[in-house]
């Protein structure tokens, strides 16, 4: 394990720190100490106050200020989002979208509920009497596919029948009507 000078490490440390300095990874090339070791030496100096200046990062406008699941989120959320970005450019929604965790498809969906809500559409919820009614057909069509299903079994086994121990009553006689 080779050892480096403090002076060294301040240097390194101090190139790191520069605004628009080099990564780590970077740095790690160029100087030859692992990657891993210049970022424990930028942790270091950091944490025992040695430097209270840390570089720094390119500006955004905005951090992400949630991390919620779009559905995660409440009714009176998505409402507020939607009428949010109804009134962005598109440069200004790819921002939004990225500090509120969502994608445009979350957006388009939750407009296209909040408007068929609005004209009257079909409700998210049926109604208990209609959903009642729903489970009910559910249970009877079930039903009737299992009969069905049952019923040909049947007839393909009377097909296996007749095929292999011969068509009718052996009591009749060949070619008489009775």
């Amino acid at each position: 394990m080779r050892e480096y000078s403090e002076a060294f490490k301040r240097k390194v440390v101090q190139r790191l720190l520069m605004p628009n300095g080099p990564s780590a990874s970077k740095l790690s090339l160029e100087v030859g100490v692992n990657q891993p070791t210049l970022s424990r030496w930028l942790r270091e100096a950091t944490t025992l106050g040695a430097v209270t200046k840390r570089r720094k990062r390119p500006a955004t406008k905005s951090r992400p200020i949630e991390q919620k699941r779009p559905e995660d989120r409440s009714p009176d959320e998505k409402l507020r989002l939607v009428h949010e970005a109804g009134g962005l450019s598109e440069a200004d929604l790819g921002e939004f979208l990225r500090r509120h965790g969502l994608h445009e498809a979350d957006l388009a969906a939750w407009r296209e509920a909040a408007l068929g809500g609005l004209a009257g559409g079909p409700s998210a919820q049926p109604r208990s009497g209609e959903a009642k009614r729903v489970r009910e057909l559910e249970k009877e069509l079930r039903r009737k596919d299992k009969a069905l299903a049952e019923t040909a079994a049947l007839l393909v086994l009377q097909k296996k029948v007749r095929a292999i121990w011969g068509d009718g009553d052996d009591d009749t006689k060949p070619g008489s009507d009775e």
